[in-house]
């Protein structure tokens, strides 16, 4: 009778760690959506301005065609893409180009308008590093949790995958390694 109840015991705490291990997980699981999901919100407000910049610099800038069009190219090529794909990258730098006018056009640059979108872009790029530096800890801290013991023992028979972490794609690597040039 004493085997039984210890087993019983036994039983029921595994029971009770393997309940932890999960709901721990899943929580750790659930931060990691939110981060990417965040990311995707800034990509989105991201491509949400571009409209409204092309417009701006159009109504000073109008002969610039090719760049106003190939900034809207990208930016449809991104909506379209993963936003992990080389067409983010794309975007990023027909942006570039596209605030270079404002260097041109000594109007535009004063525009109060053009400003403020230029300033509103500026802010959605710094909330996407940190979403993605967000996204790369939860990441980080679901994958100790998941490999560390005992959870190591349960998290695969339970479904939890290694979560990948944010990583540059191809077209990125190339510019991020490079000296940036500043020009006065």
């Amino acid at each position: 009778m004493n085997w039984l109840f210890v087993a019983v015991a036994v039983l029921v705490v595994l029971l009770v760690v393997v309940i932890g291990i999960y709901n721990r997980l899943v929580g750790l699981r659930q931060s990691v959506r939110q981060g990417v999901a965040d990311i995707d919100a800034q990509l989105r407000q991201r491509h949400d301005l571009i409209p409204n910049l092309v417009e701006t610099v159009k109504g000073y800038a109008g002969h610039e065609a090719a760049t106003l069009e190939a900034v809207i190219a990208a930016r449809n090529a991104a909506a379209r893409g993963a936003p992990d794909s080389g067409s983010e990258q794309q975007l990023k730098a027909a942006l570039g180009n596209l605030l270079a006018l404002g260097e041109a056009y000594p109007d535009l640059k004063a525009s109060a308008n053009f400003q403020s979108l230029q300033n509103e872009l500026a802010d959605v790029e710094d909330k996407l590093a940190a979403a993605r530096r967000a996204l790369n800890a939860a990441v980080a801290r679901f994958n100790a949790a998941r490999e560390s013991f005992p959870a190591v023992l349960v998290a695969g028979p339970l479904g939890f995958a290694e979560a990948d972490f944010h990583r540059l794609d191809a077209s990125e690597q190339g510019t991020v390694d490079q000296v940036p040039r500043i020009g006065f």
